[in-house]
């Protein structure tokens, strides 16, 4: 398998390219002069001051840090997280927050249903009254091989797990995301069939401490691109699988389907985590390029994150890195 070795810059362009060429072409789309958006380079000090103008307007939350969880890099900058997003129900391109007007984040509820004893339908407002916020710091990791260090707030979704109390039966986790064509550009526009949204992770998986539902971001309420008004957290694996915007947790007693996995299963599998030694059928994942920055790293097993969740997988198994 090539690894690439580029500069930062034409790193993120090569990887970009070839995700959005691959995903075009499974929505039918290449061929379109409508997609200018390829272009990956995305000019951050055009974006600042309008983003600023957004990040102003979003409720401040104030929750305790969790000093359990450090950081070997600095925070990434809010503006350049906030700037270089993927959310493919808006956009193909990096620069979601400029779609992501006409949606919708309040009124929203989430229900929790399937294979548990108290099934729950709540209200994003009043699930942040229910369970205690925190902040964590973790490292996050795109599978097209950038990275970022934010601070999340949220709970811990064993947190929720407890509430509902799975059945015996439970052995997995299926999260959904919203379906509204008429608020989201590319799930009206697309012949995709697949939509919503959707991920899963084993129970085991979700009653690990590093599981974590996010509501807020850098002190304030996620902005849209970032999935408000609640997502999953899911640091030791690729970025795909911290689904954004949840609508809906079913407990099952069988591995659910997962979006990617079912539109492109030769490269994206259910478990999806991060391991250096094994690339991406059209990349090498051995090194990452952090956000805002010209800094390459060496990737690091399971995001670094081995001590919290080595244990659950068996690390000669390339089945738990696809």
């Amino acid at each position: 398998m090539q690894s690439y070795k580029l500069p930062t810059s034409e790193l993120t362009a090569e990887e970009v390219f070839r995700t959005r060429r691959t995903l075009l072409k499974a929505l039918g789309f290449l061929g379109l002069n409508a997609w200018p958006l390829l272009n990956a380079c995305t000019n951050y000090a055009a974006q600042s001051r309008d983003l600023n103008g957004t990040l102003v307007n979003l409720k401040q939350l104030h929750a305790p840090r969790n000093g359990s969880y450090r950081l070997d890099r600095p925070l990434t900058d809010q503006t350049e997280a906030a700037a270089y997003t993927n959310f493919y129900e808006f956009t193909h391109s990096k620069e979601v927050w400029r779609r992501v007007d006409r949606f919708l984040t309040r009124p929203w509820e989430l229900k929790i249903t399937g294979l548990v004893k108290k099934p729950l339908t709540i209200s994003a407002d009043e699930l942040l009254k229910l369970i205690p916020q925190e902040e964590r710091h973790y490292r996050f990791r795109c599978v097209e091989t950038w990275s970022m260090a934010v601070p999340w707030i949220g709970f811990p979704l064993s947190a929720l797990i407890k509430r509902v109390e799975p059945l015996s039966s439970a052995t997995h986790i299926s999260f959904i995301s919203f379906l509204r064509r008429d608020q989201a550009p590319e799930q009206k526009r697309s012949s995709v069939e697949l939509w919503p949204y959707h991920e899963g992770l084993t129970l085991a998986e979700g009653m690990n401490d590093l599981s974590f539902m996010a509501t807020g971001l850098y002190g304030h309420e996620l902005a849209k691109q970032h999935g408000a008004p609640i997502r999953l957290v899911a640091p030791w694996k690729y970025g795909f699988k911290s689904i954004k915007s949840v609508v809906e947790i079913v407990f099952t007693d069988r591995q659910p389907a997962t979006f990617w996995n079912a539109m492109i299963p030769n490269e994206y599998g259910f478990w999806a985590n991060i391991n250096p030694a094994i690339p991406h059928p059209r990349w090498s994942q051995a090194e990452e390029s952090l956000l805002g920055s010209n800094e390459r790293r060496k990737t690091l097993l399971y995001n670094g994150y081995t001590d919290q969740v080595g244990g659950l997988y068996n690390l000669k198994d390339r089945q738990y890195f696809y």
